[in-house]
């Protein structure tokens, strides 16, 4: 049974790919993303997230086309109806040492990892493959395309932004709870005015220019 007949209505994410899982005889079928690869300050975090075959939540899409209402409402719908989840971070200094990608790969390899259950099948967002032996398929844009890979980036989006919120107290100067380390202009201006802190990835444009002129 493919997407559309289990959602008549919706042009979202569907279970499709997860189906096809089943279908060759997966049961455990994880959905993986990650929040935060593109600001300059602040980890990227990672969720996996097992859902139920009959799960079914109106409007769950990528997190990137939701509000801060909308997530936070389907956040712990999420967390109650799913079988399983498991959240991983890689630092702002892991950034800095092993790129990027890496630390977005590393931090899905530890949201795998925590999963209660374990997963014998994994939908990965995006195009790079996971250096684990469990069997996966990477989908473009899947956050669009996978119910369980949309309640991941819903996860990872929400507790990235709980960090960046809680963060905010040790540096108010900076604006954490407004523009979460995204690269806006008031962050930048702060950046360079009173240098970077610990939380910032300091091999980004717009940071690595300032590291070192304040010590």
């Amino acid at each position: 049974m493919g997407s559309l007949e289990l959602f008549p209505d919706q042009t979202g994410p569907g279970f499709e790919f997860e189906e096809r899982a089943r279908s060759r005889g997966f049961r455990c079928v994880a959905g993986i993303d990650e929040a935060g690869r593109g600001p300059l300050a602040g980890p990227v975090v990672a969720a996996a997230v097992i859902l139920p075959p009959d799960f079914s939540l109106a409007g769950l899409t990528d997190s990137k086309k939701l509000t801060k209402k909308q997530r936070d409402r389907f956040y712990p719908q999420i967390r109650r109806a799913a079988r399983a989840v498991g959240v991983g971070v890689a630092s702002a200094a892991e950034i800095d040492r092993i790129n990027i990608l890496q630390a977005t790969l590393l931090a899905m390899q530890r949201a795998v990892g925590r999963l209660p259950d374990g997963a014998d099948y994994l939908l990965v967002d995006g195009i790079t493959s996971l250096p684990v032996g469990t069997p996966q398929q990477t989908l473009k844009k899947g956050d669009s395309r996978s119910l369980s890979i949309a309640a991941a980036s819903v996860v990872a989006k929400v507790l990235r932004d709980r960090i960046m919120r809680s963060v905010d107290r040790q540096f108010p100067d900076y604006g954490f709870a407004g523009h979460k380390g995204y690269g806006t202009a008031q962050h930048r201006h702060m950046i360079a005015v009173h240098g970077p802190t610990k939380l910032h990835r300091m091999s980004f444009a717009g940071v690595r220019e300032h590291v070192g002129s304040y010590d």
